[in-house]
């Protein structure tokens, strides 16, 4: 990743500009979807003041929140604003999902998405995501994707 493309940490500063970039990413599903997809309408305020959402851009065109859990690092979400999407700031934030996930000692990084995300499922099996699971959590149907990552020396 070069320095000048490097994510960070999202301040509060940053979170008018999440709300944004979520909404600007998502927008195209809506018509497909019979209500608004969940990064939509989640708070971002929390996850940032943890330290679990990470933005990159100046100002902020792109974003990544990570959860960990026992067994690999959830990508809660991802999200590129339209104007940047095909420049490669999603590849680099999974990059980075899955640089973090090694930094903790995670050997996997697991994500969802909704059923109507073509793009999105088709992006992830591209760059070595599995689907796992299908599922309706929370009235979404969401398809559940893990990628196991290279062992590391004990």
């Amino acid at each position: 990743m070069r320095e000048t493309q490097m994510p960070r940490r999202a301040t509060a500063a940053d979170l008018p500009r999440v709300r944004e970039v979520v909404t600007a990413a998502y927008t195209r599903y809506l018509t497909r979807m019979d209500r608004p997809p969940a990064p939509m309408l989640r708070d971002y305020a929390g996850p940032a003041r943890a330290g679990l959402v990470w933005v990159i851009g100046e100002p902020v065109v792109g974003l990544v929140s990570l959860t960990p859990e026992p067994d690999s690092l959830l990508i809660e979400n991802i999200a590129v604003h339209p104007s940047a999407q095909g420049t490669g700031l999603g590849r680099l934030l999974l990059e980075f999902a899955e640089q973090e996930a090694t930094r903790r000692r995670l050997n996997r990084v697991s994500l969802f998405t909704n059923e109507a995300m073509t793009e999105s499922q088709a992006v992830y099996t591209r760059l070595g995501y599995r689907e796992v699971r299908r599922a309706t959590e929370h009235g979404y149907r969401r398809i559940f994707m893990i990628k196991d990552l290279a062992a590391r020396p004990a």
